[in-house]
């Protein structure tokens, strides 16, 4: 098989209504762009016809175009974890299946791993005016509360660790997802705290975002999410990501970059 230049990875429940536009649209910008690429939906045992709706899809691509099916609701960390570890491009996205973040903006992504970042996250803080639709009041409100916690026990130096579009150079994929334990929403924070003991170069990037109506994540779930820092900090101070005998990558070249601690 030729060698693919980008893998997308998109995590998927009960999105129906909205996956078979966003796939459409997907896959129209790669084949504008003529790059080789793969297009990976990991449907997370949704109920509504998602499955189908996504092979219907992406059925022309062939080989490039696949569909994993979780055998029942495993949660959206799960579900990139398997997505990641399945790709085979040369870099990795993962995106949310509702297209906050348009696809058109992975080209910022993509400068950034150009110019030395081997992780490069999408950011709706870095630039608030890139944000054309803001989420609830209350939900914004939680955010801002979570990142605190995170920034605290977490992450330090991302000032936006839950956005739905991040980009890897697919030589750190394995040492990262190969380690996640978290299924479910707080994924995020133990993806980039290990990309940070890694010695990962990691740059934040503003993007355009939208807040998209029928977000899959509840309330309470998302404050379940409050635990998800705790559970990473007492995960690397215990040794139960066995980074010991992890390889350490290159320091971080100079400028808009953030890394390890």
């Amino acid at each position: 098989m030729k060698a693919l230049d980008l893998t997308i990875v998109v995590p998927a429940f009960n999105e129906v209504g909205r996956l078979p536009g966003s796939l459409a649209r997907i896959r129209a910008y790669l084949e504008g762009r003529g790059c080789a690429f793969e297009i990976l939906v990991i449907d997370d045992g949704s109920s509504d016809g998602t499955g189908e709706a996504a092979e219907a899809i992406l059925a022309p691509l062939g080989e490039h175009g696949r569909v994993l099916r979780n055998p029942q609701n495993l949660g959206k960390g799960a579900s990139v974890r398997r997505g990641m570890l399945a790709a085979r491009g040369a870099r990795v996205l993962f995106s949310d299946a509702d297209l906050s973040t348009p696809i058109e903006e992975i080209e910022k992504l993509e400068r950034a791993l150009d110019e030395g970042a081997r992780v490069a996250v999408g950011s709706r803080a870095v630039d608030p005016r890139l944000v054309e639709e803001r989420q609830p009041w209350l939900r914004d409100l939680m955010g801002r509360l979570f990142n605190l916690v995170v920034q605290t026990f977490g992450v330090r130096g991302i000032r936006d660790t839950q956005c739905g579009f991040k980009l890897f150079d697919a030589h750190v994929v394995a040492a990262i997802f190969g380690r996640t334990r978290i299924d479910r929403f707080g994924f995020d924070v133990e993806v980039l705290a290990l990309a940070q003991r890694l010695g990962l170069p990691i740059a934040e990037v503003g993007v355009r975002w939208r807040n998209s109506l029928g977000s899959r994540v509840t309330l309470m779930q998302g404050a379940r999410a409050f635990l998800d820092p705790l559970r990473v900090r007492a995960g690397l101070v215990l040794g139960r990501y066995h980074l010991r005998r992890a390889v350490r990558y290159a320091p971080r070249p100079a400028g808009a970059l953030v890394g390890g601690r």
